[in-house]
């Protein structure tokens, strides 16, 4: 049995991420599996990758052979990545709170928008009552003389 550590392809289409897994070499790219050390996302940004190192190298030890792009991920992991790879957990908190600061921008732009346009839909109103009103007085003045 050769023992290979490769990527499986999770996700939806044209939206990839992988799983790390370890499996048989005759097992189909998305079949069995003997165990998941790690996943890489590469369409966040930078592209994150999380791997156990300890389990890696323990299967690297009994014999297992990375595939290409699992070994260069191992060996950017190690290094503790690079300016197109992230390593580890993405900061959760922090990224939920941009996130909210995000949508509060958002909401105020909106509100100060529809703020702007209902004093502007005031204003017009005031100047159509006022024409209006004019327009009366004229024909008041018209009719009295």
């Amino acid at each position: 049995m050769s023992v290979r550590i490769r990527l499986r392809r999770m996700g939806r289409k044209k939206a990839p991420h992988y799983r790390v897994v370890v499996a048989d070499g005759d097992s189909p790219r998305d079949g069995r599996f003997v165990e998941t050390i790690g996943y890489y996302k590469p369409l966040s940004t930078p592209a994150r990758v999380v791997v156990d190192l300890e389990r890696a190298d323990y299967w690297l030890g009994q014999g297992a052979q990375p595939s290409a792009t699992v070994r260069s991920l191992l060996n950017k992991a190690r290094k503790g990545g690079d300016a197109s790879v992230a390593v580890g957990e993405a900061d959760t908190a922090a990224e939920k709170a941009r996130r909210s600061e995000r949508l509060a921008e958002r909401r105020q732009a909106e509100a100060d928008a529809q703020a702007k346009l209902e004093t502007e839909a005031r204003a017009a109103a005031v100047a159509r009552a006022t024409a209006r009103a004019e327009a009366r007085s004229g024909d008041d003045s018209i009719e009295s003389e």
